[in-house]
């Protein structure tokens, strides 16, 4: 079993290498279905909404992945060959005032309109309500119980 997992990473790495942004796009899309199995599981739906998944999966693969490609891409430029310490802090701390706040923007309005469905007018609401509390939460790590 240990063999096949390791195979299995080493084949990952090298697709990695070898296609970089089709494998991370697959990867984020992969990992939006796994985590929203898991949330519908613990919320209690009895049944998984299809649908919903298959949206999340869509924003993963065609955002999330690329998204994360090309803002690391850019950071290396920006820190061209530095890989101290200090340098991972700074990327971090760029990451987390920059792409963090867009990415929870732009995930609460998709999520909004296109996987709930709802109007542009309820989604702006949601959002002058609901995204300061979730930035704070991303930023602080202050997750409230269920």
């Amino acid at each position: 079993m240990v063999e096949l997992v390791k195979k299995g990473w080493n084949r990952y790495l090298l697709q990695l290498q070898l296609h970089p942004l089709r494998t991370k796009a697959v990867t984020a899309g992969v990992l939006a279905g796994i985590s929203d199995s898991v949330a519908q599981k613990l919320s209690g739906i009895e049944r998984l909404q299809l649908k919903r998944l298959l949206l999340k999966v869509l924003f993963g693969f065609a955002y999330g992945g690329p998204f994360g490609h090309f803002l690391h891409k850019l950071m290396d430029a920006i820190f061209k060959g530095k890989k101290d310490n200090k340098t991972v802090a700074k990327k971090v701390l760029l990451e987390q005032l920059t792409s963090s706040p867009w990415n929870n923007l732009l995930f609460m309005t998709y999520y909004g309109l296109v996987v709930e469905g709802r109007p542009w007018s309820q989604v702006k609401q949601r959002l002058k309500k609901g995204y300061p509390s979730v930035q704070l939460t991303a930023w602080t790590g202050d997750i409230p119980e269920p």
